[in-house]
């Protein structure tokens, strides 16, 4: 089976061009599923109604989050009424929304997974032990793990620890795209981040002028979206769904 992963989608102008790119990526390359990143899907950042229909409607499966999933008053609801979106695993019991979701594919089942670092971000539970609980409960050999993660050793160090028993760890967060795809231990897909699609010529999506300045003058600026030309970021990845064993892992970038 073949995977494509989709790196953070930033804003209304990552919505649309990932509504324009994402269906017909699927046909050329022959995807069976679809995996984006929606973290910073709405305006501003987080994740709204109308974004998550956006991504759901151009092809995503599933709907994977991070340290913005409930930055918005509006997205917190959502978390319960689609079984696709799924947030941080590594929240407090309690948390609204879940950190897993199971795909049926007919001939196999794939679990997604959501989980985030702790290194530089908020002081979830450790995402070693969370992987490990969740591992403990899936009955498929075909997991995905979307590691949201500020601290590349972090990312490697998970990836590292779960080689052999899971089909992919995909970093997210940093929207910078890392050449350091590879199969590890022969079976387990590996990328410190997939990247981000949105405004290629921004500072992480946001409009250049306004990032240098607060970094400039480290004074209160607004953000907004920038308004340059979009590219998609994401990988692909080939799997055999018996085994639930990566085969191939190919970056991919569409401008």
């Amino acid at each position: 089976m073949r995977l494509l992963f989709v790196g953070d989608v930033v804003g209304a102008s990552g919505c649309g061009f990932l509504a324009q790119e994402l269906p017909r990526l699927k046909r050329e390359l022959g995807v069976d599923l679809a995996v984006v990143n929606g973290e910073n899907s709405a305006k501003g950042n987080g994740i709204s109604e109308q974004s998550l229909r956006s991504l759901t409607a151009c092809g995503a499966d599933a709907v994977t989050t991070g340290n913005h999933c409930f930055s918005r008053r509006d997205s917190v609801g959502i978390f319960d009424r689609y079984d696709h979106l799924i947030r941080p695993a590594n929240y407090p019991d309690g948390v609204i929304g879940k950190g897993v979701c199971l795909l049926d594919m007919g001939r196999a089942k794939v679990a997604v997974v959501n989980i985030m670092g702790t290194a530089f971000m908020e002081a979830l539970a450790n995402p070693f032990e969370t992987a490990d609980r969740i591992l403990s409960q899936l009955d498929t050999p075909n997991v995905f793990v979307d590691f949201h993660a500020e601290a590349t050793s972090e990312k490697k160090a998970l990836g590292h620890y779960l080689t052999g028993r899971v089909t992919a760890v995909l970093g997210t967060h940093t929207h910078v795209q890392t050449a350091d795809e590879a199969i590890l231990g022969e079976h387990t897909a590996y990328i410190t981040d997939a990247g981000m699609t949105g405004p290629e010529l921004s500072v992480l999506g946001v409009d250049i002028k306004a990032a240098v300045n607060k970094q400039r003058f480290k004074t209160p600026v607004t953000f907004t979206e920038s308004t340059n030309p979009c590219f998609l970021c994401a990988v692909l990845v080939d799997f055999d769904e018996k085994l639930g064993k990566a085969t191939k892992i190919q970056r991919i970038i569409k401008r």
